[in-house]
């Protein structure tokens, strides 16, 4: 039975079509790459913050928490939150720029390319992710400081979960700058909402410590999982025999493999409908 005509003629036109939106997201990406190794003060002054709460909390707290208020030594205890914090600064500047290029007009000089609107979401979303990972893997190498062993296992654990993560977060970032019209509004929503995010994911003190309702709190943040998930990386990886209680559900305790799929789903929720009110919006 011979094939269509048609159809033979469709399918080095999708093969085309899907080279053109590859090299879309590479440009972009590429773009955001340039970008961050062409302001080397301003990519610095993001990894310094949390390095002064690395060196500042770690080594100044350290001294007056005893080891059995979090399980560890508090150094220790601290590098996980840390290393979110450092992937939270080049996530928020995907929205910050998308805000501000849509303000100026540049956006729409961007909307011009032959691709498709959620291509170029995706390829701002991988970009963010990139950086933010970069950012992390500096931090990373620090482990040390933190009383911690450059095991490969441990690190290329903990880098798999700073992936996961700055994807997620560059993406709900991508979704509130899509639906937000005013860098003034953007900048106060991130204020408000990312900061107790932070202090209520077990970053700075284990969630046991918090009450009921705060507990049930934070048992709603992403950011807890991602937390917990470097926790419980490290626990795994190395001869760690401290014991870390993180994000519990009443009186269960998720699996690691459930925290990962619900960051994942998050950060591809996000995408999506940022996507589908990206292709929308005038």
């Amino acid at each position: 039975m011979s094939t269509p005509l048609a159809a033979v003629d469709a399918r080095p036109r999708r093969a085309e079509l899907l080279r053109r939106e590859l090299r879309t997201v590479h440009a972009v990406v590429l773009r955001d790459l340039l970008r961050t190794v062409g302001q080397p003060v301003y990519s610095g002054m993001m990894l310094l913050e949390p390095l002064v709460f690395l060196l500042a909390l770690g080594g100044g707290l350290a001294a007056f928490i005893p080891d059995t208020a979090v399980g560890e030594d508090y150094t220790t205890y601290l590098f996980p939150g840390i290393l979110v914090m450092t992937i939270q600064m080049p996530t928020f500047g995907v929205g910050a720029r998308l805000i501000v290029d849509r303000a100026s007009g540049h956006l729409r000089e961007t909307l011009m390319a032959p691709a498709h609107r959620p291509t170029l979401l995706i390829g701002m979303c991988l970009g963010g992710t990139t950086v933010a990972t970069a950012q992390g893997t500096l931090l990373l190498s620090l482990a040390g400081t933190a009383h911690l062993p450059y095991r490969p296992a441990m690190l290329a654990g903990l880098l798999g979960v700073l992936v996961l993560a700055a994807f997620t977060l560059t993406a709900v970032t991508i979704a509130l700058a899509v639906a937000i019209r005013t860098p003034e509004t953007f900048e106060v929503v991130l204020s408000l909402a990312m900061t107790p995010l932070l202090f209520l994911s077990g970053a700075f003190f284990p969630l046991t410590k918090l009450p009921d309702w705060l507990a049930a709190l934070a048992a709603l943040n992403p950011l807890s999982y991602a937390v917990d998930l470097l926790h419980r990386t490290i626990e795994a990886t190395t001869s760690h025999t401290a014991t870390y209680a993180g994000v519990r559900w009443a009186d269960w305790t998720p699996p690691a493999l459930l925290e990962l799929a619900l960051v994942a789903l998050l950060g591809l929720a996000a995408l999506t409908a940022a996507a589908r009110r990206f292709s929308h919006t005038p």
